[in-house]
């Protein structure tokens, strides 16, 4: 037991970070066995943090529209929350163009081969996203883990609730119970972390190498340095425009941006982005319950907006072909509304570039160059959405009100057992 508080009393990010030492360690000294021994790891921890993730987002989006209701509009907040998305996306897809345009990662390339098995994805339709937005059988979204349906139909739950009034005062009661044990549940799960994230990263190292890299370096070096900009630069200074310190927002947000980048799934970091929101930035955990959740199925920066646009600089240098000013603003509205209009979809990232290539007249095999290097792409593109989903409820909840400016300026990136109010000496 002294073994494992001494362990609890490291900060969680420096656990995370040995963990992620010592699996790049396991995976470099073990090759491609390491994805045997060690990779079961990350798939249990990654199957955790799914067990955990529905009904966490159902019951704290029930709790979340009864308490919302005449404290605060739930429309006016949405309203916002999807302006923001859209403005920070607009931002992102600029970033991804600047870089692309600044590095030329598809210049003096030549040879590459499509990966074996792909195969051109279909875009569906934004009135097919748009209907399967409502559940035709609520139990079913809830065992496969359809977020936006789970949304829609918790909410429309929450919303009886308040109208039956006094009526339901004990399911409301119970629901309110149901989340915070969720949350509890939610800290448990989260002290395997620095596990999953050794397990995760030990099998990547091992199965891929480096040898894959290569042709490639320069695109995925441009789409880290894109990434990157557009959260110290973009983030940081709608940051600092709100009044907020930008290394206090990346302190608190630190759990979900590590487990993002280990875990490469949106839908797996969002437990740990509500945590991170909620318990060390000093967002009104109602608001949080829904914005974040929401943001994990349509706020996709990396994946929606750099990537695509990235991708698209790339595969006109790379068959020689010079876009136009035209071209250069399909881009950009496709990949903002393409990430509203894809919410949900599964493989977000291929959709979005097949959705972007297609509207801009750019050849779609470009794709497939780039799918031998998917993993190591979506570490950053899954992070930089992660960010993105956490930042956007801090925005909205600083305009609103509903931002705990104590908690923020002591900005914790503990997220772990005791109590959830443990911090950091």
């Amino acid at each position: 037991m002294k073994l494992v508080s001494a362990w609890l009393k490291i900060p969680f990010w420096q656990r995370v970070v040995a963990g992620f030492v010592l699996g790049a360690l396991a995976g470099w000294a073990f090759g491609p066995a390491a994805e045997t021994w060690f990779g079961p790891l990350g798939t249990l921890y990654v199957t955790l943090i799914k067990m955990i993730a529905v009904p966490l987002v159902f019951f704290a989006v029930i709790n979340a529209v009864a308490s919302l209701h005449g404290q605060k509009s739930v429309a006016a907040l949405g309203g916002r929350t999807f302006l923001w998305f859209a403005a920070t996306a607009a931002l992102a897809v600029v970033v991804g163009l600047s870089m692309g345009w600044l590095l030329q990662p598809g210049k003096g390339l030549s040879g590459l081969t499509v990966a074996a098995g792909y195969s051109v994805r279909e875009v569906p339709t934004s009135v097919q996203v748009l209907l399967d937005v409502v559940p035709a059988n609520p139990f079913r979204a809830l065992t496969e883990g359809r977020i936006l349906q789970v949304i829609f139909f918790a909410g429309l739950v929450g919303f009886a609730l308040v109208k039956l009034g006094e009526r339901s005062a004990a399911l409301r009661k119970l629901a309110g119970e149901a989340s915070e044990t969720m949350i509890q549940v939610t800290r448990f799960v989260l002290e395997m972390t620095p596990l999953g994230t050794f397990g995760l990263i030990a099998g990547l190292i091992g199965a891929y190498g480096f040898e894959k890299l290569l042709p490639l370096g320069s695109f995925v070096l441009a789409l880290y340095l894109a990434c990157a900009a557009h959260i110290v630069l973009s983030y940081g200074g709608l940051l600092l425009a709100h009044g907020l310190n930008p290394l206090k927002f990346f302190r608190g947000a630190a759990p979900g941006m590590q487990v993002a980048f280990v875990s490469s799934s949106s839908f797996a970091s969002m437990p740990v982005a509500i945590r991170s929101v909620t318990h060390n930035l000093g967002v009104d955990k109602d608001y949080a319950a829904f914005a974040v959740p929401l943001g994990a199925s349509i706020k996709m920066d990396g994946c929606g907006e750099i990537y695509p646009a990235l991708t698209s600089v790339f595969v006109a240098q790379y068959f020689g072909l010079d876009l136009s000013v035209d071209q250069y603003f399909i881009i950009l509205l496709a990949s903002v509304l393409g990430s509203f209009g894809t919410a949900g979809v599964p493989g977000t990232a291929i959709v979005m570039v097949t959705l972007v290539l297609s509207a801009a007249g750019l050849p779609l095999e470009g794709i497939g160059y780039l799918v031998a290097i998917d993993r190591v792409l979506d570490m950053m593109r899954t992070m930089t959405n992660v960010t993105g989903q956490m930042l956007v409820p801090v925005l909205v909840a600083k305009e609103t009100g509903l931002l705990d400016r104590g908690i923020y300026e002591r900005a914790s990136s503990n997220v772990g057992i005791e109590g959830g109010v443990r911090e950091e000496a």
